[in-house]
């Protein structure tokens, strides 16, 4: 074991070699010899658990492979061909050119963040989507922090410390990731009463749970999931009566940030802002990056006491939005005020596209694919935490067979390089069959989408 400690050569060794000359020439010297430093200690714990000393060239191909790997970005633009329009994983909504255009303008220089540009004193970020928020929904107030759940955060912190804040068991919901509506609700300190039961609770078992410690009812939207059967739901109007007899707010969260008729596309009805508001909740609370289609921001309209409130204490600086998501946030907003988001806000343009107009970009992605693929009907999901349950019509590029083990190598091998292209393009794997879904994908990538699957033919074909 000491030879082979004795054979790891030096930091010197290593900076003499003629691929580390070149990286210091790139980089940092001082990135580059620290990389190397903490290379040699690995590899001096791997020989005293018994593993050989690698060479030197390579431990410089492992040093340069780390270097790369550091430099180059690893998070990078995908195309969803998933058939989910807000995919998570792959960073929900994507954006229209006139928000990524307003988040350009302010990220490369300064703003009027909190500058008052009339009188030449500080101002508020939140100045600048008020007036809109509110005249889009009829809401009093509005406070838009980084994300939905730090607005629910905020308001139970505010509100609700130490009091507690009834909500249906059927509600107490976890949404992706393993976050769940509960846990939020104890690291405000406030406290939870559920009431009811899994599928049914009723105007009494909400009556029945209020003291004089309750700070608010509460609707959470379950946003992932539906229930069918035998269920029985307390309406928002329902709510917000008992709310109004009690002297109670009703917060709700109906997390999707929906602000269309979505009866209108096929697609079940949506709670939006503007029906809570209008029956009269207390505090709404919604996402900006799920049906808004804009960038990730937590939105809170309501009450203006309620919303001073939020305002006013130390958390909300901490949950603020940043000036790059504002203005991404004001420009989506501007579409809904002109009445124009069905064909500028990307969400809404997929979920609208015509299903003649998919099948045609279907039947043009399957040309590259020769045999390998065939054009099949489909479902897309809306997806994100948004309309659970709902689909839209589509046509589908499907690659394989279901039942045959080489079909299943073929889709694999084929998905595999879609994901290596320059612009990855991430499909759906089901069974033995690669699925590919137009209408998750925008119609001015279609040429990158092409050019993609020739690519990974002839480096499927070339392999074989």
């Amino acid at each position: 074991m000491v030879s082979e400690f004795r054979s790891l050569p030096s930091v010197d060794k290593l900076l003499s070699e003629e691929r580390i000359r070149h990286l210091q020439e790139a980089y940092s010297r001082e990135l580059i010899v620290d990389l190397i430093r903490r290379h040699l200690q690995q590899e001096r714990l791997s020989i005293a658990a018994g593993k050989p000393c690698p060479s030197t060239q390579e431990l410089v191909e492992s040093i340069c492979a780390q270097v790369y790997s550091l430099i180059n970005p690893s998070l990078r633009p995908v195309i969803n061909a998933t058939g989910v329009i807000l995919h998570t994983n792959l960073g929900r909504a994507a954006l229209s050119k006139e928000a990524i255009t307003a988040m350009d303008a302010v990220a490369g220089g300064y703003c009027n963040l909190e500058f008052d540009l009339d009188s030449g004193r500080r101002g508020s970020r939140h100045t600048h989507v008020e007036h809109i928020l509110c005249q889009l929904t009829g809401a009093e107030a509005v406070l838009v922090v980084n994300n939905n759940a730090s607005a629910v955060l905020l308001a139970l912190t505010v509100l609700a410390k130490r009091k507690e804040v009834i909500v249906s068991r059927g509600q107490a919901v976890e949404i992706g990731g393993g976050f769940r509506i509960p846990d939020v609700m104890r690291q405000s300190g406030a406290k939870l009463i559920e009431v009811g039961t899994t599928n049914c609770t009723y105007t009494k078992d909400y009556e029945e749970a209020i003291s004089p410690k309750t700070a608010a009812l509460m609707r959470v939207h379950s946003s992932n999931f539906r229930q069918m059967g035998f269920i029985r739901v307390v309406s928002p109007e329902e709510l917000v009566e008992l709310g109004n007899q009690h002297d109670l707010p009703v917060f709700d969260d109906l997390g999707s940030g929906c602000l269309l008729d979505t009866t209108k596309f096929g697609l079940d009805a949506e709670p939006t802002l503007q029906q809570s508001i209008s029956i009269g909740a207390g505090l709404v609370f919604s996402s900006g990056d799920k049906l808004m289609g804009g960038p990730q921001a937590g939105i809170i309209v309501g009450e203006k006491p309620l919303i001073d409130r939020l305002k006013r204490h130390p958390l909300a600086r901490a949950v603020r939005i940043d000036k790059v998501r504002l203005a991404g946030l004001l420009a989506t907003l501007i579409h809904y005020l002109k009445g124009e988001a069905e064909s500028k806000v990307p969400v809404w343009r997929m979920i609208s596209a015509p299903f003649k107009e998919i099948d045609r970009r279907a039947s043009l992605w399957a040309e590259p694919l020769g045999g390998l693929a065939r054009v099949v009907d489909g479902e897309t999901m809306v997806g994100g935490g948004s309309l659970p349950g709902g689909t839209l019509p589509t046509r589908l590029v499907a690659i394989g067979e279901e039942g045959k083990r080489i079909q299943r190598s073929i889709a694999q091998a084929l998905s595999q390089r879609l994901r290596g292209q320059g612009v990855p393009i991430i499909g759906r794997i089901s069974g033995q069959v690669l699925f590919l879904d137009p209408r998750s994908v925008l119609l001015e990538e279609d040429r990158v989408v092409l050019k993609a699957l020739g690519d990974a033919v002839a480096s499927l074909e070339r392999s074989r």
